[in-house]
């Protein structure tokens, strides 16, 4: 498969395959890369069905880590409308892909710009609701962050000024979305996911042995199969 490595407003980007009109921009998940596992099966199986895969370092992610550029809404907007302004020079349709909390990154940055299709694999798709249960298991309330403005947590530091644009930035997604969600995912709950994919044309699938993190052979082969399911 051909890459091209690039940067787009000094963001590290890989081009997946030949340049198409069709292209998907991939979100990564948290703690990964532009080139992890999951986004080089997306690579496979839509480069096979004449996509281009766009895939980008989230800020303090890849080749990004160790940056002064804080990993928060406010800047990955920013870096998505940059990388998408390349994206339009050449794409007649743009999907999404994103992993985790990439997918609420993808719903951010593009719910108003005319996508074509998402695919979100274990999704966080109420990025309030995950903070305050966060706080939750750490026997804290919002009332804490705001006092403390930054506080650690087992799972990720919360910054009272994210929480702040989380709740004052409500997503509305209403782009046609296949999900693959695992039945013992730790994050999003499966009452969370139900109510989020009652959208007329969203499509939710349910692999009982998926955890959060899909990184098992059995995980990445049912992973694989939905991708040349749903793409």
């Amino acid at each position: 498969m051909k890459l091209k490595q690039m940067k787009v407003q000094g963001i590290p980007v890989v081009c997946w395959g030949e340049p198409s009109k069709k292209v998907i921009l991939a979100f990564h998940g948290d703690q990964s890369h532009k080139e992890d596992t999951v986004i080089q099966f997306l690579a496979k199986v839509a480069t096979d069905k004449g996509y281009q895969v766009w895939s980008f370092d989230l800020p303090e992610h890849g080749e990004r880590k160790g940056d002064s550029y804080a990993l928060n809404p406010q800047n990955v907007v920013a870096d998505v409308n940059n990388i998408l302004f390349e994206v339009e020079k050449q794409a007649e349709t743009i999907s999404l892909f994103g992993c985790s909390i990439g997918s609420y990154f993808g719903m951010l940055t593009c719910q108003n710009r005319q996508i074509h299709q998402s695919l979100f694999l274990s999704p966080i798709v109420d990025m309030q609701e995950l903070i305050e249960n966060m706080l939750l298991w750490s026997q804290l309330t919002p009332e804490d962050l705001q006092r403390k403005k930054i506080i650690e947590t087992p799972i990720k530091t919360l910054e009272w000024d994210y929480y702040q644009y989380v709740v004052k930035h409500p997503i509305k997604w209403t782009i046609p979305t296949s999900i693959l969600y695992g039945g013992k995912d730790n994050l999003t709950s499966r009452e969370t996911i139900e109510k989020f994919a009652k959208e007329s044309n969203f499509s939710l699938t349910i692999f009982e042995e998926g955890e959060h993190f899909f990184h098992t052979p059995d995980q990445l082969n049912y992973y694989r199969k939905w991708l040349e399911d749903n793409l």
